[in-house]
């Protein structure tokens, strides 16, 4: 009989990453193929149309559209300033002549003799796509984006809040059972991705801030924290997009969750690298989990592992990735051949865990996923 498993996060000393770095509309491409480039470097940038705002002049002026030609300071293609006069009516006798300010700072892209509307828009907003991590590119996307390839550590974690942060690792704490508190925040971190151990609460994630940290990677959380820290309930959306100072990656779940040995082990053992770190998170269809990527100097062909080989067996050690035991790990007790009826009335093959504080729990065998232990 096959095995129904979720393969488990990624822990690797060293990998080789492929990633394409994309602008989200057709731009201009900054470097070649087989350049190396640095994480800050940008590689591909493009300007975003700005945004609309329709202005009734006519109706603002008191006037039927087609008198707009003759009422009009501006022409369709000219700038104006913020508050500067775009319209002027004739007034009685010279006088009483009413005027129509620009809202915004922009130009105007169309004079509507039927609507009576000026239609104005902002100026372009520019976006620039950073190649993420130091690496070669290792081909081009023309117009929209290029493939960068490196070497390098890689730790998947298991949730994460904020975007995409580059900074020097500096681990804080002796051991991966540690909690990560305010006292163990010494000397310089600013611009630093700080590495705690098994917890972390909002005030040191707030100190951390304030410290000017980049990145703060623990073991785990609980929900009221991370309440605290983001300032509202988390949805089950994808995360990533928060406009946080520091981003959060936990790399065993949530509560007070020692991280997994070979994950600190490779954290210290790189400890004051550069590394480039993402806590953008999906947890249902097309998983995203948070990442941290600590390159190497130089790009080496790596032979990968496969350290799942065994699939699901009694006492292979998982973390359930689904409520209501999501971030939960056990070690699995039994695996019935038979399918069982879940709470969606769909009928699928299902595992007992045993969880650390010794419940025993029946869930379906893809909702969790394999720990390298």
């Amino acid at each position: 009989m096959a095995h129904a498993y979720t393969p488990g996060l990624k822990v690797a000393e060293k990998t080789v990453i492929l990633k394409e770095r994309r602008l989200p509309l057709k731009g201009e491409v900054l470097v070649k193929k087989g350049d190396w480039v640095k994480a800050e470097e940008v590689v591909a940038r493009t300007l975003l149309p700005g945004n609309v705002h329709p202005l009734n002049v006519a109706g603002l002026l008191g006037t039927s559209p087609q008198d707009l030609p003759n009422l009009m300071l501006k022409r369709e293609g000219d700038e104006v300033e913020k508050d500067e006069v775009i319209a002027r009516s004739k007034g009685l006798f010279g006088l009483f002549k009413t005027e129509v300010r620009s809202p915004v700072k922009g130009k105007i892209e169309q004079i509507s003799l039927v609507t009576g509307q000026v239609i104005l828009r902002e100026p372009p907003i520019p976006v620039e796509v950073k190649a993420y991590f130091d690496g070669i590119v290792e081909d081009i996307i023309p117009e929209e984006g290029v493939r960068m390839k490196t070497t390098a550590t890689f730790i998947q974690g298991i949730f994460g809040v904020g975007g995409e942060k580059i900074g020097n690792l500096k681990v804080l704490v002796n051991s991966p059972d540690e909690e990560l508190t305010e006292d163990k925040l010494e000397g310089d971190l600013k611009g630093t991705i700080v590495v705690g151990g098994s917890f972390v609460t909002a005030e040191v994630l707030k100190k951390l801030e304030e410290r000017g940290v980049l990145g703060c990677v623990v073991g785990g959380i609980d929900d009221e924290n991370l309440r605290k820290f983001l300032g509202y309930d988390i949805g089950v959306a994808i995360t990533g997009s928060e406009p946080l100072k520091v981003t959060l990656i936990l790399t065993e779940g949530f509560g007070k969750l020692e991280m997994a040995k070979r994950t600190f082990e490779l954290l210290k053992k790189r400890e004051g690298e550069k590394c480039s770190i993402n806590g953008a998170t999906q947890i249902r269809a097309g998983v995203i989990r948070p990442e941290i990527i600590i390159p190497y100097e130089k790009i080496e062909e790596v032979e990968e592992e496969d350290t799942l080989k065994e699939g699901l067996v009694e006492g292979t050690i998982v973390r359930i990735i689904r409520d209501p035991y999501f971030g939960e790990i056990g070690r699995v007790k039994a695996l019935p051949p038979e399918l069982r009826l879940i709470e969606t009335e769909a009928k699928v093959r299902v595992l007992k865990v045993e969880l650390r504080d010794g419940r025993k729990v029946l869930v379906p065998r893809a909702n969790v996923e394999i720990l390298e232990v």
